[in-house]
């Protein structure tokens, strides 16, 4: 239960472009509440274009306890929106403002500065293709000066932002996603070499690569089968490639899914071939269900996953080390088991949400008082 005079304390005001819930979206959907359960008036300002899922999102974090403020963009580009955005934190004052991914990065950062806002946070969440080019690079790293406190939700994407758009590594602070245990464990499927993977169906997630590689593990492993959860352009691509590879029959497109839980323990193993990842939510859900993971080793996927132990660990976009991944544990489920039992002990020991939250409210502890004692400095008399 949240107590109501929170409202009354300092506010810090959470800021990001919503369309749907997806991994940020969940983050935030476990990270505020925890937040206001502690005492801190945190409250989020949703930069939206009228999509249904921004609402659907609103709805739930409303819910659980959190206010919510909707601010409209007519694009991507939108200087009425940015002077609303300024007249919202004229008014409300926030002691801390806080963005999330590129929009709310560029109209927060700016507009929180111009009008003065003492101590800004962002945080980055993703690998992205537009963040490879030049323009893009020191744009982001221009607006990202504007920020006190630079957090990245992963060791590996701190360093692919540092790769590709010059951000110093170890600038960044690092806050993984957390996971809420849920107690009940369905049965591993011991009998059933079924594989899950689960991600909106567009390039970066991989999905050319896995099937590819689930075409060559089903020569030696004839009782595979694959389900796919997701929607997203890439689709009937997908399912015309399945047809042109022979393996139609043996992969389900399930579509979205919502709870996810039901199909991970459906599955023996968790697949996830991105081609960057900065976190990989759906590798540590499969690990809070005692799934094993093959993953594409790059971004935070590396940092969830520890080969040999939890699952494997491969070179991404490589479909012939994927396909020798799927056959070692597709043939082996009592190890996959065993790996599933280790991934849920990892899971438990390092990434419940509790300690997502521990480090946010560090971050802003720290912030605060050096905020504070700078403002005290300020205000003292001339000797």
């Amino acid at each position: 239960m949240i107590d109501k005079s929170v409202n009354s304390r300092p506010l810090i005001l959470h800021m990001q472009k919503v369309a749907g819930i997806s991994g940020s979206e969940a983050h935030l959907l476990s990270l505020l509440p925890r937040l206001r359960e502690r005492g801190w008036n945190v409250q989020f300002l949703m930069l939206h274009e009228n999509e249904p899922g921004a609402w659907d999102f609103a709805r739930e974090l409303e819910r659980l306890g959190v206010p919510v403020q909707g601010l409209p963009l007519g694009g991507d580009v939108d200087p009425l929106a940015f002077m609303r955005l300024a007249g919202v934190l004229l008014r409300r004052r926030p002691r801390i403002l806080h963005t999330h991914l590129v929009h709310a990065d560029v109209y927060g950062q700016l507009a929180g500065t111009l009008t003065g806002i003492p101590t800004r946070f962002s945080t980055k969440h993703g690998f992205n293709e537009f963040r490879e080019g030049r323009p893009f690079a020191l744009a982001d790293r221009a607006v990202a000066s504007l920020a006190h406190v630079h957090i990245a939700i992963s060791r590996g994407l701190a360093r692919y932002l540092a790769d590709t758009e010059g951000f110093d590594e170890e600038s960044f602070d690092i806050v993984h996603y957390g996971i809420a245990p849920r107690e009940e464990l369905a049965p591993f499927p011991v009998e059933s070499p079924r594989l899950l993977c689960v991600g909106r169906l567009i390039p970066i997630k991989g999905h050319i690569v896995l099937l590819r590689a689930f075409a060559m593990a089903r020569r030696e492993v004839p009782a595979l089968e694959l389900e796919i959860a997701g929607r997203g352009p890439l689709e009937p691509a997908l399912r015309a490639l399945a047809r042109e590879l022979g393996i139609a029959d043996a992969v389900r497109f399930l579509g979205y899914v919502n709870p996810i839980q039901g199909a991970i323990e459906r599955a023996a193993i968790v697949v996830v071939p991105s081609m960057g990842e900065g976190f990989g939510m759906v590798a540590l859900e499969a690990m809070e269900r005692a799934r094993p993971v093959i993953a594409a080793s790059i971004g935070g996927l590396s940092e969830l996953v520890s080969h040999g132990e939890t699952g494997l660990l491969v070179p991404p976009g490589e479909a012939e080390p994927f396909a020798r991944a799927l056959v070692e544990l597709a043939s082996d489920l009592g190890r996959a088991k065993r790996m599933g039992d280790a991934g849920r002990e990892r899971a438990m020991g390092k990434f419940q949400e509790h300690f997502c939250t521990d480090r946010t409210e560090l971050l802003y502890r720290e912030a605060l008082g050096e905020a504070t004692a700078a403002l005290e400095a300020v205000a003292l008399p001339a000797a």
